[in-house]
């Protein structure tokens, strides 16, 4: 049966540890308590928060004023697959990194390189998660959701997930509640293919190889440990939301206009990350750079402080919440480095986690 409470602060509920009180707060257990919580909210016509493991919300310092269900369903069925491939149906309660520490144990391929992402499954498809040259959209086969606006619950396959770059037809709507995810992985003893640099140089392979699943997994956790993105309660570094700004994604005018104030700034040869991205609606070129270049290029270097919130010391995109600080501090550092990346270099960084009652 749900628990409820009343007045609940959610600050204990998020990696930031930050955020007021929830004015009604349901801890469901089952999908049919979580969707009758959320049924049950909607009647009366209360604001509905779905909290997991709040490891990607920013939360107002006056909470929030309606229902917050946090989801705490449980379970993982394994499905018979085809062509090597197994299916995975997750509940979305269930926690993100055990799931893939379980799945490389088994001899499960597709999503080892997302190890050490803190957050429950639930949260996987909304802004299709990704690190590593991995990302959840490659390997959803479908997400079951229910539907608030049909008040039935609904199944959409991959193709209408509509996965793109830190994003799905989840975020940034309220209409559906995850469920539950199935994933298709590989069965094998090795990884996909390693198609991110860094993680290539640190598993001392090039590009496109494979290496067994534990030491891909093993290389990945040793890297984000080393950038404060593994959970640890002994280092403040990790009290963060993980990286607050997605990778600029530029038309070619914006690169462009990049590459002039990158020479005026830094010197006529410099230059800047970029990457192929998928090409825009009209089939015009995209191009990725990196957003913790730019902050770092525009005098933000780690451990940059505001008051009593700071960037990471250990990697430029997270901004932290050693102790004591509130949402509005951690606001206003945002704010200083993404008005400095914009005046510096004319890009507009655009924040990753999601934001409950406040705004950039």
């Amino acid at each position: 049966m749900a628990v409820f409470a009343e007045e609940v602060n959610l600050a204990g509920y998020t990696t930031l540890r930050l955020g007021g009180p929830a004015r009604r707060f349901v801890e469901a257990t089952t999908e049919a308590e979580l969707v009758a919580a959320v049924r049950r909210a909607d009647e009366a016509g209360e604001p509905v928060l779905v909290l997991g493991g709040g490891s990607n919300l920013v939360v107002s310092d006056d909470g929030f004023p309606g229902t917050v269900i946090h989801v705490g369903t449980r379970g993982t069925e394994r499905l018979p697959g085809e062509n090597g491939r197994a299916l995975l149906r997750v509940q979305a309660g269930e926690e993100w990194d055990p799931f893939v520490a379980r799945c490389v144990q088994d001899g499960l391929a597709g999503v080892e390189c997302l190890s050490g992402i803190p957050g429950r499954v639930g949260a996987t498809p909304i802004q299709n998660v990704g690190a590593y040259g991995q990302d959840v959209g490659e390997t959803i086969v479908e997400v079951r959701a229910y539907d608030r606006q049909a008040r039935a619950c609904v199944t959409l396959d991959h193709a209408a997930c509509r996965f793109t770059y830190r994003h799905s037809v989840f975020k940034g709507s309220d209409r559906y509640v995850v469920l539950e995810v199935v994933y298709a992985l590989v069965e094998a003893d090795e990884s996909q293919p390693i198609a991110y640099p860094e993680l290539a140089r640190r598993l001392g392979v090039t590009p496109g190889a494979r290496v067994p699943l534990k030491e891909a997994r093993d290389a990945v956790l040793e890297l984000r440990r080393g950038k404060g993105m593994v959970l640890d309660p002994a280092d403040p570094d990790t009290r963060s939301a993980g990286s607050f700004f997605t990778n600029p994604i530029l038309d070619a005018a914006q690169v462009a206009e990049l590459e002039r104030r990158v020479a005026a700034r830094l010197g006529p040869d410099a230059t800047f990350p970029r990457y192929p991205e998928a090409s825009a609606l009209d089939g015009s070129p995209r191009t990725k750079t990196s957003a913790a270049w730019l902050i770092d290029r525009a005098g933000f270097a780690k451990g940059h402080a505001r008051g009593p919130v700071r960037i990471s010391g250990k990697h430029t995109l997270a901004l932290t919440n050693p102790s004591g600080a509130s949402t509005a501090d951690l606001l206003e550092l945002a704010r200083e480095v993404r008005d400095g990346v914009r005046e510096a270099f004319g890009v507009e960084l655009v924040n990753e986690p999601v934001f409950v009652g406040v705004q950039l």
